[in-house]
């Protein structure tokens, strides 16, 4: 790690996980907040970042400074300039944005040619360490059924959650197979027998959950459970600003969450 502070910039800083994160640095002392972008014409452009801080939130990129890495939760429009941003200036992303259109993913698909980017659907490190593990349970029970449940607050607008899909993915992949291939989204009616490699999801919705995850391994007489609960969105802002640390200095290429837990500093 640099004995100087890591020089940071979040893009999405009005939004929730932007806002989680200015407030953890309040306290941080591995980084210095160097930029702050909200959407254009966002009611805290040109606000101060917060109270004390000569910072201001800006709309672009026009003028920030030297950066070490970036950080960015905001939207496909957002993250498009932040990669330019990045691109043009040999900056390391970490992004948990999400609902990117084909082209958008095309991009960042190729901008690992040039930058160290690390994406993720979560940025629990023990939502990563559960996808490690779940990974490796799938890969030794090849023949037991697997199922993901999944819980959220009444307000989450998809489901599965994005971090089920991704556990999914991660087993399907240790069984050589797909989520394409594999998933079960919905039982009703006379659904007939259990597919053979199959992966069910189940929803939950209700109140102020945070987040729940459980991956059932089901086997004859006995079952695997390995689960994950979140009781503080914090986390998610921990997990980023750990993984912008980790991620500076690394050589380009698509870095994991599962990569930060592998090799901490």
């Amino acid at each position: 790690m640099t004995s100087s502070p890591i020089r940071l910039a979040i893009n999405g800083a009005s939004g929730r996980m932007g806002q989680a994160l200015l407030s953890l640095l309040r306290d941080e002392r591995r980084f210095e907040l160097a930029h702050a972008v909200v959407s254009p014409g966002s009611a805290h452009d040109g606000e101060p970042v917060w109270l004390g801080q000569a910072l201001r939130h800006a709309r672009d990129w026009s003028r920030a400074p030297a950066l070490d890495v970036v950080i960015d939760f905001s939207g496909p429009a957002g993250l498009a300039a932040t990669l330019d941003h990045c691109l043009a200036h040999g900056i390391p992303l970490v992004t948990g944005t999400t609902g990117l259109d084909a082209q958008l993913q095309a991009r960042l698909d190729a901008a690992g040619s040039r930058v160290a980017l690390l994406r993720a659907a979560n940025f629990s490190l023990g939502v990563a360490l559960l996808t490690r593990l779940l990974r490796e349970a799938a890969a030794a029970l090849p023949d037991w059924d697997l199922e993901i449940v999944e819980a959220h607050h009444g307000r989450k607008q998809d489901a599965p959650s994005g971090t089920a899909l991704a556990l999914g993915q991660a087993a399907a992949a240790a069984r050589d197979s797909t989520l394409e291939d594999a998933a079960v989204y919905s039982r009703e009616g006379h659904t007939g027998a259990r597919v053979p490699g199959s992966i069910g999801f189940a929803v939950i919705r209700g109140g102020d959950i945070v987040g729940e995850h459980q991956a059932l391994l089901i086997g004859s007489g006995e079952r695997l459970e390995l689960g994950h609960r979140a009781t503080d969105r914090a986390i998610f802002a921990r997990g980023a600003l750990q993984a912008a640390q980790w991620l500076v200095g690394r050589a380009a290429g698509h870095w994991r969450l599962e990569d930060v837990l592998a090799s901490p500093r």
